[in-house]
């Protein structure tokens, strides 16, 4: 039996799976944790990285492996390869105000037209140019700049040299400096962010393209960004849509086509196969579970059952989920809010169905924001670990207005990173079919009086003082 192993390097953890090169079947697998917050040393990736290769019983009997990971964080190296500051990650919304600077200076229609996306926090470009103005000791000292996954790669080649750097078009594309139409970086747009152009930026590998070697011999993919790596792991395919509850919320869909969105909604992201991925992203999703969990003094199984026992709108309670700031709509200073609290609704049962529902209707918005840009949407997937979630589950298809497919749990960021090393290793021009996931399919009535509640206070958030 030949082995591939895929990683999953995301904000909270690092997971990675051992799976047979032909069928898929998982073989085994390991986990380590990382540590909160929103700047990290990368070095605490790697040491989870090794943790978790650990526990999966290491690489000595595996021939390919690929990285999945988080987006968008900003990784600074000095000329001789060591990080120059911490890792700013996407969630990190210090780099607000320089996302609007960036816009202002150029324009949402003409970044959008430039690189599929309008900058907000999250992308590397705001953080850069935030990085030069804050810490410009910093900036100067930085000789390259990369993504996380890109930096897992690179530590995995072992080479130390930063031409070796490698990226995919999937990350790339969440840079704000890179175009994943034409497939080639905007060193102006760099320049524009940093102030200078002339850092090392990792080479854009093409799909099922060979990243090297680690010192072992074992053969590495290119990766991808951790939405990318999903969609790969669910054989997602045009027309498909998968909505990710995990620490962020996640919308996106693979399309034949790009998307230029100027009111910055849609980010025009690449996948991993070749296609695009038009996204549509919220900084709030399973936390929001989590926060109302704590809140009611409950575990998630009780959260759920309260939310199901309460009926759909939760009598008008509505909460506006913008516990961490938001990305979509861009408000990364808001706050969350609860509408309609009366005496009827202050109960556990109303705001545990008002937490799902507030949750949902993101994701709706989300939804009908594709749909409005013509992104060809088919069959749903709800997959991350908000969906496990009962009340999720059955509360979704009424949000969202369509049934909806739940896979079996499954951790589909690092399967897509296995699924893309078996491709590298079969040097194929295609991905390797591999037996699709078992799914659930859940249906029910939509509830438009739920998204118009939402509407009616959706705006009516408060901005931190």
């Amino acid at each position: 039996m030949t082995l591939v192993a895929g990683v999953d390097s995301s904000t909270q953890s690092c997971t990675v799976v051992v799976r047979d090169e032909q069928t898929g079947a998982l073989v085994r697998e390991g986990r380590a944790p990382h540590p909160p917050g929103t700047e990290v040393d990368p070095a605490a990736w790697w040491d989870a990285l090794q943790a978790a290769l650990d526990a999966a019983g290491g690489l000595s009997d595996v021939s390919a492996i690929a990285v999945g990971g988080q987006q968008h964080g900003m990784v600074c190296l000095s000329a001789d390869g060591e990080v120059v500051r911490p890792a700013l990650l996407w969630n990190d919304t210090r780099s607000a105000g320089a996302a609007a600077d960036l816009v202002a200076e150029l324009g949402a229609k003409e970044w959008a037209e430039a690189t599929g996306s309008v900058p907000v926090a999250s992308f590397t470009a705001t953080k850069l140019r935030w990085l030069a103005t804050h810490e410009p000791e910093h900036a100067a000292a930085t000789a390259a700049v990369c993504l996380p996954h890109d930096w897992l790669t690179w530590k995995l080649r072992g080479t130390g040299v930063l031409d070796d750097l490698v990226t995919d078009r999937s990350d790339a594309s969440g840079t704000g400096y890179y175009s994943g139409v034409t497939g080639e970086y905007r060193r102006d747009l760099l320049a524009r962010a940093l102030g200078r152009d002339d850092v090392v930026l990792p080479r854009v590998l093409a799909p099922g393209e060979t990243a090297g070697r680690t010192p072992d011999g074992v053969l590495l993919g290119p990766g991808a960004g951790d939405n990318a790596a999903a969609a790969l792991g669910l054989g997602a395919a045009v027309g498909d849509v998968v909505v990710s509850l995990g620490t962020s919320g996640v919308v996106s869909a693979v399309s034949p086509t790009p998307t230029a969105d100027p009111t910055g909604i849609i980010a025009g992201f690449a996948s991993a196969t070749g296609e695009h991925l038009p996204l549509v992203c919220t900084l709030n999703a399973a936390r929001v579970l989590d926060a109302a969990a704590a809140l009611l003094g409950v575990d998630h199984d009780e959260l759920s059952r309260l939310a199901l026992s309460a009926p759909a709108g939760a009598g008008g309670l509505a909460l506006v989920p913008y516990l961490e700031g938001e990305r979509t709509p861009n408000r990364p200073d808001a706050t969350g809010a609860l509408h309609g609290l009366t005496l009827a609704t202050s109960t556990p049962a109303h705001l545990a169905r008002a937490a799902v529902e507030g949750l949902l209707c993101g994701m709706a918005d989300a939804l009908d924001a594709l749909v409005a840009a013509g992104v060809p949407v088919g069959r749903a997937f709800l997959i991350g670990g908000g969906a496990r979630s009962e009340a999720v589950a059955r509360i979704a298809p009424a949000v969202l207005g369509r049934p909806v497919l739940r896979p079996t749990p499954g951790e589909y960021v690092a399967d897509g990173a296995a699924r893309q090393a078996a491709w590298v290793l079969a040097g194929s021009a295609e991905p390797a079919v591999w037996a699709a996931a078992d799914t659930t399919t859940f249906e029910a009535e939509p509830t438009p009086a739920v998204r118009e509640r939402y509407a009616e206070v959706r705006d009516l958030t408060a901005a931190r003082t």
